[in-house]
């Protein structure tokens, strides 16, 4: 069997931003010490190590320090799909990514922004600047329901890799060059990726896959967030009882190639409403292929 994402993580350590919580709270958040910084290829921009936090400014982003200020889509999800079937090389315990959202702070996205360029040729781009480990793990984790992976990977750079500004080129200065920005999106989505084993979340807190079973849903919820150090959003398939999709919230500190991520204290705005599962809800066990070696 594939070695799992816990297996994975176990080998590196953490990137996530050990800064205050924000929105209040108590309880100090120690993240989860398991994946290694990426160091970005690029001369991106340098960002001061005490600027604002994405929706949490009280005055206007001028240039050239909106290079290290993501906005509008200054709420970045981290999403992943609890899939209905192992998939292949996969694991009975994998959750896969989805992908790297920048809402707007009211909790509402743009999309397709053209902020950079779009792109068709994704695997192409990754392999062209040396990322062919980053590509592995991506046809590992970053699965699409049907079709080639490339076509789901391709949709998520354009239509929300585009609306993350300190992605467009002009933030790269004379280091520009094509594809740079499509590196970033994907290397800085799996890093973030890798601190969020949600299984070994759910598995700590006694909530495992079960073909009857069902959980309080406010169970889940709190052992995700107790995980994270931040707000989850929950969505369920079938009759909105049947656990499929978490989103993790997250705001930045800098840019998205060499920001902060800090866990968001607070879903609200539209995201709240985005979470529609019932009360009580299954978590089902993942079915094998048919004719699949066990």
């Amino acid at each position: 069997m594939a070695p799992s994402l816990r297996d994975i993580v176990s080998q590196a350590t953490s990137f996530i931003s050990q800064l205050p919580l924000l929105g209040g709270g108590s309880d100090s958040f120690q993240p989860p010490s398991d994946v290694s910084f990426y160091d970005p290829l690029t001369s991106g921009p340098s960002c001061p190590i005490d600027g604002p936090v994405s929706c949490h400014n009280s005055t206007p982003i001028a240039e050239p320090n909106s290079c290290c200020f993501v906005y509008p889509g200054g709420k970045i999800l981290l999403t992943q799909f609890w899939d209905q079937q192992v998939h292949a090389g996969g694991a009975e315990e994998d959750w896969t990514l989805h992908g790297l959202w920048p809402d707007l702070c009211d909790g509402t996205y743009d999309q397709f922004c053209n902020m950079t360029p779009q792109y068709h040729n994704i695997t192409a781009v990754l392999e062209q600047h040396g990322q062919h480990e980053l590509v592995q793990f991506m046809d590992r984790y970053w699965l699409a329901s049907s079709g080639p992976n490339s076509r789901l990977w391709e949709h998520e750079f354009n239509k929300h890799g585009t609306c993350i500004n300190t992605l467009a080129p002009a933030c790269y200065g004379d280091s520009h060059k094509p594809g740079l920005e499509v590196v970033d999106y994907f290397q800085r989505a799996a890093a973030l990726f890798r601190t969020l084993d949600t299984y070994h979340a759910l598995q700590t807190a006694g909530i495992v896959p079960h073909p009857r079973k069902h959980y309080p849903l406010a169970d889940v919820q709190a052992a995700l967030e107790k995980y994270s150090g931040g707000k989850v959003v929950l969505r369920c398939g079938g009759r909105r009882d049947v656990l499929h999709e978490a989103w993790y919230v997250y705001f930045i500190r800098g840019s998205l190639q060499t920001g902060d991520f800090i866990p968001a204290q607070d879903r609200g705005g539209k995201e709240e409403d985005a979470g529609n599962c019932a009360p009580w809800i299954k978590y089902l066990p993942k079915r094998h292929p048919r004719g699949a070696d066990l």
